[in-house]
């Protein structure tokens, strides 16, 4: 009798490595599943950026800081975003590997792209301040946890946030919420304290989102 059960995929069929993995794990993300999740990460998470920089608020982590200096400094966000970000790669091909590195630089520099993108293609008129900060904060959110669960991140705080997940059990949205308190106060330098009040909520709805949807062992599909 001919046996049912599953072959090897054959290596002549020209079967990237993840997708011969997701043939024998269902749950696991093929490679054209990844590479679209990482574009629809990118996208919403810079447009939820956008919204933030457009009403000249800020929020926590590396994109926060590089918020701050663009308020100060003729540089354009995504060249700061991507530059603040550079050390913390070195942690994350320490710490994560290679996989996991290249993904989240393609990641910070499509996101860096895209910023740029964005005011270039979108008019937003009188936007009203309390409504970019949830819909950005939200937007940015939505598209990190999109990363996390294709293996990558926006790179800073991210990275360490979802290192300390795995060593220690933390949550990662937690962990970044401590971590961007820091970041928030710093912003009391060159943003009013109203703008400053509305960040610092926005940035709690944004870890809020990561810490109840990103949590160790609930996600299979990895």
């Amino acid at each position: 009798m001919t046996s049912t059960t599953p072959s090897e995929p054959d290596s002549s069929a020209g079967l990237l490595v993840d997708d011969a993995i997701a043939l024998k794990n269902p749950l696991r993300h093929s490679a054209v599943e990844d590479v679209l999740g990482i574009l629809t990460g990118t996208f919403v998470a810079s447009l939820g950026l956008f919204l933030l920089k457009s009403a000249a608020a800020v929020t926590g982590g590396t994109a926060g800081l590089a918020l701050l200096v663009s308020y100060t400094a003729p540089v354009p966000f995504g060249v700061l975003f991507f530059a603040i970000n550079v050390p913390f790669f070195a942690l994350a091909l320490w710490k994560k590997g290679v996989n996991f590195t290249v993904r989240t630089v393609i990641a910070v520099a499509l996101v860096s792209l895209m910023s740029s993108i964005h005011p270039a293609a979108v008019s937003l008129g009188d936007l009203n301040p309390i409504y970019a900060v949830i819909a950005g904060n939200a937007l940015a959110g939505v598209g990190l946890l999109i990363l996390f669960r294709h293996k990558a991140s926006l790179g800073g705080f991210n990275i360490l946030a979802l290192i300390l997940q795995e060593r220690l059990g933390w949550r990662a949205g937690y962990t970044q919420m401590g971590l961007d308190v820091a970041i928030i106060l710093a912003s009391f330098a060159v943003a009013p304290p109203l703008t400053v009040a509305l960040s610092a909520v926005g940035a709690v709805l944004l870890n809020l989102i990561l810490a109840l949807n990103h949590r160790p062992g609930r996600y299979l599909g990895a």
